[in-house]
C-alpha cells in the first residue's frame, strides 16, 4: 500500500486487480476543498491510458515490478527470446508485450524487462537508439517541398523521416519514445 502523495512516475498500481504505469501526476489544490492529486495512468496490458484524480493521501495497491536487464537474442516465430544477464535463463515474449519496441531492437542488443508475478508486462528500452539507415532515396539540394526531410528505411526495417543529407550507409540516433524522430548523425 502507498498514498497518492508517495506517487512517482514509472510507478505501477494495482486498481481493480488491473495493473496501471503512472504516466504522469501532479498535486493540485483548488480554491476551496481538499488537495488531490491528478494523473495520468497507462493500462500495462492493453496500453489504454485515462486520466485518474485521486483525493489527497488516498491509500492505493502498488504492483510489485521486477525490471531486469535482458538480452534480446532473436525472433522464434512472433516470439521473442530474451535473456536474463545475470542468471541466463531465457524467456520467451510475445509481438503484443514487446510492441513498438521491435522496431528500435536489434539482436544481442539489451533492454529492461518488466516483470510481475513472472509475467513479463511490457519492454523499455533507452531513451534513444543508433540505427544504420538501410535505404533511402538521394536528396536534392534545393529540394524543399517536404520540409526538408525524406522517408529512409533503416535496419530494424521500421521507416522514420530524416533530413535530406542523410545518406544510406550512414548511421543515426533514434528517438524510441516519440515515434521514432530523427536526432542526428552518430559520428564514426
Amino acid at each position: 500500500m502507498a498514498s497518492t502523495n508517495d506517487l512517482k512516475n514509472g510507478m505501477v498500481l494495482d486498481l481493480d486487480g488491473q495493473l496501471w504505469q503512472v504516466l504522469w501526476f501532479q498535486h493540485h489544490k483548488p480554491g476551496k476543498g481538499n488537495t488531490v492529486v491528478r494523473s495520468k495512468l497507462k493500462h500495462v496490458l492493453t496500453g489504454k491510458i485515462i486520466d485518474k484524480t485521486f483525493n489527497s493521501d488516498t491509500k492505493v495497491d502498488t504492483a510489485t515490478v521486477d525490471r531486469r536487464e535482458m538480452q534480446y537474442l532473436y525472433m522464434d516465430g512472433d516470439d521473442y527470446v530474451f535473456m536474463d544477464n545475470t542468471t541466463f535463463d531465457q524467456f520467451m515474449i510475445s509481438a503484443d508485450i514487446v510492441g513498438d519496441a521491435k522496431d528500435y531492437m536489434l539482436e544481442n542488443q539489451n533492454a529492461i524487462v518488466a516483470t510481475h508475478e513472472g509475467t513479463p508486462l511490457f519492454i523499455e528500452l533507452p531513451a534513444s537508439v543508433e540505427l544504420e539507415v538501410t535505404y533511402t532515396e538521394p536528396g536534392l539540394q534545393g529540394d524543399r517541398s517536404t520540409g526538408g526531410t525524406k522517408p529512409a528505411t533503416l535496419e530494424t526495417g521500421k521507416e522514420i523521416q530524416v533530413p535530406l543529407f542523410i545518406t544510406t550507409g550512414e548511421r543515426i540516433k533514434v528517438d524510441t519514445r516519440e515515434g521514432g524522430s530523427y536526432l542526428g548523425r552518430v559520428s564514426s
